[in-house]
Formats: C-alpha cells, sequence, structure tokens
C-alpha cells in the first residue's frame, strides 16, 4: 500500500498532549505505524557521558501513531490524502483542495 504520509511532509497532531501543533516529519515507521516528527512528542532521556558526548538530560522526539497526524494543505488546513493517477503516475492529493502533493 502506498504511503500516505511521507518524511518532510508538513503535518498537525489531532489527538494527544500535543494536539493543534505542526511539525515536520523526519522519519515514518511503516512496519509500526509511527512517525517521528521534530518537536513533537518529546520525552528526556538521560544519556551517559562518554568520550564522544556530554552526558545529561537529552530531549528527543519519540514516534506517534500516523493516525494521530493530518497533513496540511497549501491553505494550512488538516486534510486527508487520496491518490489518483495522472500521466501514468500515481500521485498523492489532498481532499480539501484537490491540488496534487
Amino acid at each position: 500500500m502506498a504511503a500516505k504520509l511521507r518524511k518532510g511532509d508538513k503535518v498537525v497532531v489531532l489527538a494527544g498532549k500535543d494536539k493543534g501543533k505542526q511539525g515536520e516529519i523526519s522519519a515514518v515507521m511503516p512496519k509500526d505505524g509511527k512517525a517521528i516528527v521534530d518537536g513533537i512528542n518529546i520525552a528526556i532521556r538521560h544519556q551517559r557521558q562518554t568520550q564522544n558526548s556530554q552526558g545529561g538530560r537529552i530531549p528527543k522526539a519519540m514516534p506517534i501513531d500516523l493516525s494521530n497526524l493530518a497533513l496540511l494543505d497549501a491553505n494550512g488546513k488538516a486534510t486527508r490524502v487520496g491518490f489518483r493517477e495522472e500521466d501514468g503516475k500515481k500521485v498523492r492529493f489532498a481532499k480539501t483542495t484537490g491540488e496534487a502533493i
């Protein structure tokens, strides 16, 4: 099945502690059905000091379920994603505006 959300997409969070926040997808894990969004779902991880890195409490973006994310369209509103064929290629489009993504 084709991916509705991909790395680099601008998304808005629909549910959870970060509801309403916007960010860009930095990684997608299709097997788990999750994605990592910059600045969203931040958790503090304790890092031991090594020769190469400073230790301490490091903020880290944790994975968020894909069902809790919606793509932002050109108007900056949440939209669903559809698929259609254009020139023999399968392309994603925003259901609100009908524009290809």
